[in-house]
Parts: C-alpha cells; structure tokens; sequence
C-alpha cells in the first residue's frame, strides 16, 4: 500500500489532476443544476492532462514549480467563474477579465459574494507555499519532479486528451446556452474555446441602410399608430429622470409585519401612472449600462459595457441630443465619481451638457459609493430649480446610490426594524437599504413639490437593474423571499423593476399592465413632450400606444433571450429545447413564445449594434 501510494506520490501529473478536479467539483456545484457528475472526468480531466503533459514534456528541474504555476492559474479561472456566476448568472470569460479594475473599486461588493467553501480551493495552494519554505520538502519535490514519464505512454495520453477536448467541443459549438455550452464542454474547454471563436469568427454587420425604424417595428411586431394618444400632453415642461438604484418591482406595496418597505413610493405608484410589467435592459455594466439604454434607446453591446465600447467614440442618437435640439438645457447628476464606469466618455457620446458628479457632492455622509440619497436630492433641487429659473426647459437625470449592492447600509440610518429571522441575510440588508432609499426618496418628492418642480416637469421614476441576485440567495432567503411574492422567487420576479410616469398634465391612466423596458423610456417620454422621433432610430416603443412588446435580453441570460406579452423565454441548445416563465408567477409554461420571436429578438441586438458601429466617430 505504502509503495503504491508513494508511486502516485512521484507522478504530478495524477496528484495535480486530482486536486483540480475537486476544485472543479466546486465550479460545477455553484453553476450547474445537477451539479458535479461523472461526466466531469471526460470534459475536465482532458483539460488537465494536456497542460501537465506539456509540463512534463519541457520541464524537469522546475517540474513542480511549473505544476504549481499551472494549478494557481487553473485555480484562479474556476474561481472566477463561480463569483461571477454568483452575482451575474452567466459564465465568465476573457471578456470579464477587462473589467478586472472595477472589482478593487467594488470591493465590498464582491467579497459579499464568497462563501467559505469557495476559499476551500486555495488550500492546497497554501500548503505547497508553507512546504516551499521547509528545505526538507524542497528536496523531496525536487526529486520527484526528476522521474520522467515515458515519451510513447506522454504522446499517447496527451493525443487521447486532446481528442477527447475536441469532442467535447465541436458538437456543442452551437449551442445558444452558454450555462449548458459549459456543462457539455467542460469549463475550460468553454473558455478556451470562447477565446479561439471570439479571435476567428468576424462579428457580422448589417448594412446601415436596412436598419431602419420600419425594420424594427416589423421585427417588433408593433406597428406605428398615426395619430399617438397623449402627444405633446407635457409640452415644453421640464424633464426629470430618476434611476434608483437596485430597486425592484416586488416592493411596491410590500409589507413585512404590517410595516411598508416603500410608503413613499407606494404613493408614488398609487397617484400617477405605474407600469408593472417592466423589466431591465442593464447588461455588464448594471447602473452605467441603465444609463446608456434610458437615454439611446439602442441595446448595450454583448460582451462589455456600453462604457468600454467602441460607442463612446460616437455621438450616439439621445435624448439629450434630441431635447437639445428644442431647446432644453441637459445634465445628469450621480454622488459617484464621473471616471467610474468612464461615465466621462458615456456623457459626452450620450450629449450632455453637463454633468454633477463627487467633485460637487463631496463625501459627507458616505454610503456605498458617496454621499447618500439624502445628500444627492438635497444638493440636487436647488440646482434644478436655479434651472427652471432660467428662459428654456431642463432634461436632468438623478441617479441614486445608497441601495447599492451588497447593502451595507450604516446602522443610524436604520428606520425600520425587521423580524429576527431577516438578520444576517442579503434579503435584509436589501430591504433596510431600500427602506432608507425610500426615505430620502420621500424627501426629495416633498422637496420638489415645495419648489413648484413638481408641477413644472414630467417626472420619471425607474430601477436600474436587479438588486436581489437568485444565484446569490441561499435556501433560507429563498423560503423569505417565496414568503413575500407568493411564489417562487425568479427570473420574471428578479428582472421587473417599476417604471413610474408623473405627468403634470393628470391626463394618464393609473395602472398601464403592457410589458415593457428601459429601452422604451425615451420613446414614451418623446410622445409625452410632444418631440417627434420621425428622424432618430430607436429600439424601444412608446408605451401609452402599443399593444405587444418584444423586449431582447442581453447580459445577465443565456444569449437567445427576451420577454414578451406573456413570458420570458431562456433557449436551451437552441429554440426548441427552451424554457418559458409566465410573467404573472414565474411559473414555467409549455407555451410563451414563438422561433419568429427568437430569431428577431436576435435580429434586433445584432441591428442595434452595427448602426452603433457604423456611426462615425465624434468630432
């Protein structure tokens, strides 16, 4: 027994698979349904057997130094991949790695994210650094990394791997799920192969001259009515745009023993118009990509944020450029640092006059990123009305903060007390952070109706993107969470954020039950103002005058999906194997969409994209 375990002791190669598939286990525990199975050993292993057959290969004094080098690099890509999975549902690539300088500048917001276990598989990184330092166990490593394995058996092992990668591969290439292209492939198999497909296949582009807005419509569905109601019902009235931060439609009209999580805003829902079947178009980017759907109308890029993308070279086709051209004066106001998320280049593509950033709020009164909502409306409303003073119209836009992931809200700030069984989970957090938000929230609306903005300017009101991540929950929060919304917490309940319209006109319906986006804010909003968008290409649709909707996911969901009347719909390996979630209960349905829809949700994100693309640069 004792030789035969010093045999497999003496070849690296058995001991640093071994190792790594358990660390793989771990991966495939966290962003699989099934979890680690058998197959790991044939879509995992053959990974492993050709690094360290290379190693063995072209080492021999530094064999085990090359081992070790090999399993913290692997170590680090399965690592990746389940923290990424836990907050965004989707797998990491290489592409994440170019944001890798926001996760030092989000710091808290990602350690929130580990769970003990995970730091499980750097353990045996720490004991090889601790045998390192211990001459005694140098030598011992230094000698077995002399034993040579034999070149015929080494050929013969790393073919066999190299075929069984290729296997893997190649029938699941065209898979639309990238959670099942992983699982069938094999993790490192997906990413290697994202990396070859991404460096050879050349991203199409559709000719400029067939995306027009005919295109669209007939893609959508949706025709153009002739005569819109509620056109130009606001005219010449100011325009503000509040994006809060995390906020989610579960809350309105939320109570946990008798206590409302948001009372301001649940008036707010009850006294204007409150879209209820409206979901987020965010992709990597969450707030800044918010940012850039509401003012473009066009959809964020596939494998980046809005901000990292050829577009900020643009003067993409806004809001603010639209509003400007009647004569509106624009500026966004944000307590975050404007280099953050390269909102500089975000705000200049987009148009903006002007923008408010931390170099004018300062940092009194920290939380998340700045200063607090309290802050941020405070100084907000006196410049808005300093605005309104003036002789033309103002568009501004109002991002709250506090509400931030992963909701470490400072306990004086507490105003509400939540049961016991609430203490120590991320649902918790979330509702006190909200709660607070709400607060400060109620403030500013008490302000602005003091200052006669309220009745002076159409109102917006919508959520950024999902605050409560179904990957991050555990089973407890999930039970809370079922508790609340009177299902099982989903997709449909995880993407619907509220989109609130406070006309000053009064003129507008209480509740609009239509689906809808943030990409169809600009659209609604033009309508409202009486701007026609007869000259300005856009992907979303007034809501006050269509019937049905088609609404493209592009981050955050397999590629392939997208929410329309009824349902969202996630593809498996392609359309047909595909699920539907009803929109009303999360409930999965056999029925809920159609291929034709499939395929022009897909159409869609491609024509929005290559117009983008094909726009000259900005002077």
């Amino acid at each position: 027994m004792k030789r035969s375990l010093k045999s497999i002791l003496n070849r690296p190669i058995l001991v640093f698979s071994f190792v790594l598939l358990l660390k793989s286990a771990v991966a495939w525990f966290v962003v699989f349904n099934d979890g680690p199975n058998w197959s790991m050993l044939y879509t995992e292993i053959p990974f492993f057997i050709i690094v360290f057959s290379l190693i063995e290969w072209l080492s021999s004094k530094r064999k085990i130094l090359y081992y070790m080098i090999a399993n913290l690099f692997i170590t680090i890509i399965y690592f990746s991949v389940l923290m990424y999975y836990k907050y965004y549902g989707v797998i990491a690539t290489y592409h994440a790695l170019q944001q890798a300088d926001k996760v030092t500048k989000v710091g808290e917001s990602t350690y929130s994210l580990i769970t003990p276990y995970y730091l499980f598989i750097f353990v045996d990184i720490l004991f090889f650094l601790c045998l390192m330092f211990r001459p005694k166990y140098i030598a011992i490593w230094k000698e077995r990394g002399l034993y040579r394995m034999s070149r015929p058996v080494l050929i013969t092992v790393a073919v066999a791997s190299f075929a069984l990668c290729i296997f893997n591969i190649w029938p699941n290439r065209a898979s639309m799920n990238e959670i099942k292209k992983a699982e069938s492939m094999g993790i490192l198999n997906y990413e290697v192969y994202t990396l070859f497909a991404d460096s050879t296949e050349k991203e199409e582009i559709i000719d400029s001259k067939e995306i027009t807005q005919q295109a669209v419509d007939k893609l959508k569905g949706v025709p153009t009515p002739q005569s819109p109601q509620y056109f130009g019902i606001d005219q010449g009235k100011n325009l503000i745009v509040v994006q809060m931060e995390s906020f989610q439609n579960f809350l309105i009209g939320l109570k946990i023993d008798g206590q409302e999580i948001t009372p301001n805003i649940n008036k707010l829902a009850q006294s204007n118009t409150y879209f209820n079947n409206f979901y987020t178009n965010a992709g990597q980017g969450t707030t800044s990509d918010a940012e850039f759907v509401v003012n473009s109308s066009f959809y964020v890029p596939k494998n980046e944020p809005a901000t990292s993308s050829p577009y900020m070279k643009k003067a993409v086709p806004s809001l603010p450029r639209l509003l400007s051209e009647k004569g509106y004066f624009t500026a966004t106001f944000h307590t975050n640092s404007v280099e953050f998320w390269n909102r500089r280049a975000l705000y200049k593509a987009l148009g903006f006059d002007k923008y408010y950033d931390q170099s004018f709020y300062g940092d009194d009164d920290h939380i998340a990123f700045g200063s607090s909502d309290e802050v941020l409306f405070k100084k907000t409303v006196p410049e808005l009305s300093a605005l309104d003073a003036k002789d033309k119209p103002f568009y501004a836009m109002v991002i709250s903060m506090s509400a931030h992931h992963p909701f470490r809200l400072p306990e004086e700030k507490f105003k509400m007390k939540l049961p016991e069984r609430y203490e120590g989970t991320l649902l918790g957090d979330y509702i006190q952070s909200q709660n607070y938000a709400d607060y400060a929230m109620g403030q500013f609306l008490d302000e602005l109706k003091e200052s006669g903005l309220w009745d002076d300017s159409l109102i917006v009101f919508y959520g950024d993107h999902q605050g409560v991540p179904m990957y991050t929950l555990g089973n407890d929060e999930k039970e809370l969470l079922k508790e609340l919304v009177g299902h099982e917490y989903g997709y449909t309940d995880m993407f619907n954020i509220p989109f609130i319209v406070h006309s000053p006109s009064g003129s507008l319906p209480a509740v609009m039950e239509r689906t809808g986006g943030q990409i169809d804010i600009l659209p609604t909003v033009a309508n409202l103002l009486g701007v026609s968008l007869q000259n300005q290409l856009h992907f979303g649709e007034d809501l006050l005058n269509t019937q049905s909707n088609l609404i493209p996911f592009r981050h955050f969901l397999p590629t392939g999906s997208f929410v329309n009347n009824t349902s969202i719909y996630l593809p498996g390996n392609d359309y047909e194997d595909g699920s539907n979630y009803r929109l009303s209960d999360n409930a999965e349905v056999k029925d809920g969409s159609t291929e034709a829809q499939f395929e022009a949700a897909e159409r869609l994100l491609d024509m929005s994209n290559s117009y983008l693309l094909q726009l000259p640069e900005r002077q």
